[in-house]
């Protein structure tokens, strides 16, 4: 059973209601102790009395005595009737006006809080990356107000980073896709020559491979770059026909490999860019592909959900990975030592750089969405996707 959480108002209010039940104790001993002082054991009205029986020669009588007696014992019991009516008082009032004091902390304390929430609202602003927004606190010069010009300072220098990544990521866009770009159309014009040597016909070949290779890399740091930042445009998609898009476009590499694609889709629509979403699909087909046994391997492709969240899920036969090397592969350029059992020219375009899984972490998360992966122990792996649901 969850244990409810304890806030620091809740605390406050707690230190509050404390430190008064204990200050209204220690005044109730003092007054208590006062007052017991302060009250005699006999009344002073039987000492003038014995002093005016003494005068006239009036001593030792024991009907006297006994009345004395009798007299002092009454005074003695409503003394002690006294204390304890005191003690009883004080102890319901102390009782009723510490609820009170108790309530009335609580509504201090919310008040004391309250430019806190406004913090902790803005850093969950902040969280989905919303860094145009500042606190902007208004109030005396006291810790909180300075915890939240120190909030905003770090925001305004985190703002500028980002604004520099955006624009390294716009410039990097052109700035390194354009030789590349210029590299293949001059190999691929040289190529067409149809009196080019065998030998120089195969070095091009060669040349334009690596120069593909770049690209692909380019494009995936470009793509883990970029998904750092948020989803401008988003549309409702149905993660099923994208996975049934990414089963096609790996089924003739499968086949080749003798790989079995299966599948279970179930209509699951979220709310994402399309382009992005569909890559975290052919990312994960084409590794489950590729890193697949030599022969009579199989992939198993789902999708499902509910109105919650919608769930991808790629199993498929493989080597065997240690659980703890699961955590490393979707760090950037982590790759299995395995063999590639498909064909490298009809799978996605970022294969073979060891970014595939990493930007399906990136994208995921760039869509409010988590990733988990766990080691079959015949061999290969279990990846899910899960997305929030768009009804």
């Amino acid at each position: 059973m969850n244990r409810r959480r304890s806030t620091i108002r809740l605390r406050l209010t707690a230190l509050y209601a404390g430190a008064f039940f204990i200050a209204g104790a220690i005044l109730i001993g003092l007054n208590l102790g006062y007052l017991a002082r302060s009250l005699p054991n006999r009344p002073a009205a039987q000492g003038i009395v014995r002093e005016f029986l003494d005068e006239r020669g009036v001593r030792n009588r024991p009907v006297i005595d006994s009345l004395f007696g009798a007299i002092s014992k009454q005074a003695e019991q409503e003394r002690r009737e006294t204390l304890r009516g005191m003690l009883i008082w004080s102890l319901a009032s102390l009782g009723v006006v510490g609820v009170a004091a108790g309530g009335f902390g609580w509504l201090l304390a919310g008040r004391a809080l309250a430019p806190l929430q406004n913090v902790t609202a803005t850093a969950r602003r902040v969280a989905d990356r919303n860094l145009h927004e500042r606190i902007a606190l208004d109030g005396p010069d006291d810790e909180i107000k300075e915890l939240a010009d120190t909030f905003d300072a770090m925001l305004e220098r985190l703002d500028r980073a980002f604004d520099g990544q955006r624009r390294f990521v716009a410039n990097a866009s052109h700035e390194l896709r354009t030789p590349l770009a210029i590299n293949r159309t001059l190999i691929e014009v040289a190529l067409a020559d149809p009196e080019v040597p065998a030998p120089t016909r195969r070095l091009g070949a060669t040349l334009l491979e690596v120069n593909h290779r770049n690209e692909r890399l380019i494009d995936g740091l470009l793509i883990l770059a970029s998904n750092e930042q948020p989803i401008d445009r988003s549309t409702r998609v149905d993660l099923a026909a994208i996975a049934r898009r990414a089963i096609s476009t790996a089924a003739p590499a499968a086949d080749r490999a003798d790989i079995d694609l299966r599948s279970a889709l179930a209509p699951a629509f979220v709310a994402g860019d399309p382009a992005l979403l569909e890559r975290i699909a052919q990312n994960l087909v084409d590794n489950a592909v590729r890193y697949n046994r030599t022969n009579r391997g199989w992939v198993l492709v789902t999708v499902g959900g509910d109105q919650q969240s919608a769930r991808l899920t790629v199993e498929n036969t493989g080597p065997v990975v240690a659980p703890f090397e699961v955590d490393g592969l979707f760090e950037p350029f982590r790759r299995l030592n395995s063999e590639r059992t498909a064909d490298a020219t009809s799978l996605a375009p970022d294969r073979g750089a060891g970014l595939g899984l990493s930007i399906v972490r990136s994208v995921a998360t760039a869509h409010r969405g988590a990733v988990r992966a766990s080691a079959r122990p015949d061999g290969g792996l279990l990846v899910s996707v899960t997305l929030p649901a768009c009804q």
